[in-house]
């Protein structure tokens, strides 16, 4: 599998690098020139005017000589790094203190002392007079109230880029050690995200052979970590299916199997005259028995697909379930009667009206209570009661028959289960029959409860909406 997002990533960390040093060399070092260009000109044009307030004037009145005025003008050229010129009101050099390899002009042609504006400063070669970018400031001199000429000061713009330089070396210190704390983030990225999503990947991927042993290691408890767990749960889940369903089909196959094995047997003994006709009706009844289990357990399979299938609609209407009771129990007397079992009813007084599915309901208590009678010793009791609290009616099936050990007592419930004790008793059942219980229980939102003792007998429990 290739590592696809990985590289993305890797990718994108590189181009995060790549132009943070780009924005940081270009943007960043034009701001903070632009910023020193404008402390400059603020520095440069605070010493132009106060040279031309100060000094200048007595040239113009004749108390300092030109001698004093260009000493002046050497010392503050060495002081500020810049050329000086002193010209007069229309441009024609006095003198000046330049910077070494820099010349200045015997008059400036196309002078004019409003071109710098209100800005206090121009950037250039300021007619063309330099070979590389300055920054200009200008004061005016003035003696006698008029002005009589002007101090210029050209700072080169190269100085300040030095001045830049050892400003941005911190600051790439910085990028550097942002860029390093990045890679903080991209390794966690590595190991919180990465990693998981490949171990989940992989687990998708032998899911999808069908290796459901497969199990994704859980170190956290975080989204990757949840839905770590919800896979494995998932996989655990589907293991557990597949299983059942291999157990649901072996059973099938062998509760099929065993009565059609019988009745292919008895046919072909009574077709090749093995068995005698006086026999007929003896094998015929041990045929039709054995049909019935056959109609019992394709009928209770179709019942379990509707629930499995979500096909299951509930007809739910107003009925008196004692009313069902008794006419359920009443369709059991030819199986009582043989064994000398009782059926008795407690019941109410009145009616009890719940609100259900009527046809679903009389179908769980005809399991209930043919479990109850199969399972019963002869000349026993089988007693059901209702019971009626708050905005629940309570039916309980109880017999006095061979119990179920408390090992089984979580299994019963499950398709196909028989209990040990069971095994020897329940010739025709399918093992179904309390699943349909619980199912159509479960469908009505309602719960059964058993209890169960071994020897003494077992009792259900089993809870329906009560219509006031």
């Amino acid at each position: 599998m290739k590592s696809i997002l990985h590289l993305k990533f890797t990718a994108l960390y590189i181009i995060f690098g790549f132009l943070c040093l780009f924005t940081t060399a270009t943007l960043t070092t034009q701001l903070i020139t632009d910023r020193l260009m404008a402390d400059t000109s603020k520095t440069l044009y605070r010493e132009a005017t106060l040279i031309a307030s100060d000094y200048l004037p007595s040239y113009f009145s004749d108390d300092s000589s030109l001698y004093a005025v260009q000493s002046q003008l050497a010392a503050m050229r060495l002081y500020l790094e810049s050329s000086l010129w002193f010209v007069d009101a229309s441009g024609t050099m006095i003198t000046s203190s330049n910077l070494e390899n820099t010349s200045s002009p015997e008059k400036i042609e196309d002078f004019n002392p409003a071109e710098i504006g209100g800005n206090q400063y121009i950037s250039g070669t300021y007619h063309d007079y330099f070979d590389e970018e300055v920054i200009t400031v200008m004061a005016p001199v003035t003696e006698g109230f008029s002005t009589k000429g002007y101090l210029m000061i050209h700072s080169p713009v190269s100085v300040i880029e030095e001045r830049c330089r050892p400003i941005m070396v911190p600051v790439y210190i910085t990028l550097a050690a942002i860029f390093g704390l990045s890679l903080i983030f991209f390794l966690g990225f590595h190991f919180f995200v990465y990693r998981p999503l490949r171990l989940i990947s992989e687990a998708a991927r032998q899911y999808a052979t069908g290796n459901l042993n497969y199990e994704i290691p859980v170190s956290t408890h975080d989204e990757m970590g949840y839905l770590s767990a919800s896979l494995n749960y998932m996989a655990a889940r589907l293991k557990d299916m597949d299983d059942y369903q291999k157990k649901i089909v072996a059973n099938v196959s062998h509760d099929f199997r065993s009565p059609l094995t019988s009745i292919k047997g008895y046919l072909e003994a009574m077709a090749d005259g093995t068995i005698p006709p006086e026999l007929y009706e003896k094998y015929i009844g041990i045929i039709l028995f054995e049909t019935e289990r056959l109609t019992d357990l394709t009928r209770d399979l179709l019942t379990l697909n509707e629930f499995d299938t979500k096909e299951l609609l509930l007809d739910k209407r107003e009925f008196d379930i004692q009313e069902t009771i008794k006419g359920t129990a009443a369709s059991f007397e030819s199986v009582c009667t043989p064994k000398h079992i009782t059926i008795e009813l407690i019941l109410m007084p009145g009616s009890v009206t719940v609100y259900a599915d009527r046809r679903k309901i009389q179908q769980v208590l005809y399991n209930l209570i043919d479990n109850a009678i199969k399972f019963s010793e002869p000349e026993s009791t089988v007693t059901i009661e209702v019971n009626a609290r708050n905005e629940k009616a309570f039916v309980s099936v109880k017999d006095q028959g061979i119990g179920i050990p408390k090992k089984d007592l979580n299994k019963i419930w499950e398709r196909f289960y028989k209990s040990d004790l069971s095994r020897g008793k329940d010739k025709k059942g399918t093992g179904l029959g309390l699943s349909i219980v619980k199912e159509v229980l479960q469908a009505h939102d309602e719960h059964i409860n058993v209890i169960s003792t071994e020897g003494v007998g077992t009792e259900f429990i089993f809870s329906l909406p009560r219509v006031q």
